[in-house]
């Protein structure tokens, strides 16, 4: 007589097709991937990059400082590969960041908000390490052990303190990997914590008493900080630690033109990885939203004539691309499948408003003394005001 005890179900007995749950293979999990880390996305641009490389590479570098530094801002390889630019702006600057990576001392990205810091310093990341998701994001809450390492408790409070029951820090694995470590905002980190760098910055070890042994960084380690003074609850960082980092810092663009070949690139990215079902902005649109932008931060027209009052909002290049994202959110799933004035004013005010007194009167008067007065923006002037 058969056993009444359940048995496993033999490979005959597998659940038919209709009913197994499919593993999705990599390439199809990617697809669903909200954002691609730089590594990934730009994968084969890497690979080429490294396939043409000519040039010496430091320790544990996966590219040539050369390499990288075509990486970041772009180019054509002799074999006519076209390498896209991630960063447009002061290439000296982008140089100075990454010759100081090749040294013993830190990266301190420094800027106002909006200035591609984070931006810069995961693509550095991914080009010199190829993996940029070492990273610590600077709090108020942030604690040592996001910087050092902490503990696995029910194994600490079962075993006692063993080198199993450390849970290593993403600083702690950049240092036994020769890897870079990436800290997001670090002014946002209480003062006593930002020291905890100081050591590992200096000495490239890392002390864990409770073992009575030290981490020792492996060559190619390094770390890469960024910071902006704007924000409230800004941490000055202690002279000690200033000391240890090289500071680069990330101007606004320059010019008008350049911003809005940055807006363009980063909006049609946005726009693939959404899938939005809507046309690419028209250039003119997004010179619009830039023009508007710098206006209002600079505090002056754009020719000289006009003063205005400046929002208390940054209105950088970031909100920029997040407006012009939006209105095409709008325009694709509301509106006429094409960005239009009514779709950007929407955006606009939110970014610009802030505080409803006082950016509020700043943003009336610009309206009625600069939008009302340019008659190839009147589809933008009425457009506000209903919004208003």
């Amino acid at each position: 007589m058969a056993s009444s005890k359940s048995r496993k179900p033999s490979s005959e007995q597998r659940k038919p097709a209709s009913e197994e749950v499919a593993t999705p293979s990599p390439s199809t999990l990617d697809t669903h991937i909200l954002r691609q880390q730089a590594e990934r996305e730009y994968a084969e641009e890497l690979a080429a990059l490294k396939a043409a490389e000519t040039h010496p590479l430091p320790p544990n570098w996966q590219l040539s400082p050369r390499s990288v530094l075509t990486y970041i801002l772009g180019g054509t390889l002799e074999n006519g590969v076209e390498i896209s630019p991630k960063y447009i702006g002061d290439r000296r600057a982008i140089e100075i960041a990454i010759a100081t990576l090749t040294t013993d001392r830190a990266l301190l990205l420094l800027g106002v908000p909006g200035t591609a810091k984070s931006w810069v310093s995961e693509h550095l990341a991914a080009a010199i390490s190829g993996d940029s998701t070492l990273l610590v994001q600077g709090t108020a809450g942030t604690s040592e052990d996001a910087i050092r390492y902490g503990w696995n408790y029910a194994r600490l409070l079962a075993e006692g303190p063993s080198p199993e029951a450390i849970v290593p820090s993403p600083v702690m694995r950049a240092m036994e990997a020769g890897k870079i470590a990436r800290v997001e905002e670090l002014t946002r980190i209480p003062a006593d914590v930002q020291d905890t760098l100081i050591t590992i910055l200096s000495e490239k070890t890392l002390p864990v008493p409770e073992l009575n042994f030290q981490i020792r960084a492996i060559r190619g380690f390094n770390v890469i900080a960024t910071a902006n003074d704007r924000d409230k609850g800004v941490n000055d960082l202690s002279n000690a630690l200033k000391r240890r980092f090289n500071t680069v810092v990330l101007p606004l663009p320059r010019t008008t033109e350049e911003e809005v070949e940055i807006v363009r690139r980063r909006v049609e990215s946005l726009g693939r990885a959404l899938e939005l079902p809507v046309e690419p902005p028209a250039l003119e649109e997004i010179r619009r939203i830039v023009t508007v932008f710098r206006e209002l931060r600079s505090g002056i027209t754009a020719d000289g004539k006009t003063k205005l009052k400046s929002p208390s909002s940054t209105l950088s290049t970031a909100e920029a691309i997040s407006v012009v994202s939006s209105g095409m959110a709008l325009a694709a799933h509301f509106g006429e499948g094409r960005l239009t004035a009514r779709d950007l004013a929407a955006s606009s005010i939110g970014a610009v408003v802030k505080d409803p007194v006082r950016d509020g009167v700043a943003w009336r008067e610009y309206l009625e003394t600069v939008v009302k007065e340019r008659e190839e923006w009147a589809d933008f002037y009425r457009a506000c005001r209903n919004m208003s």
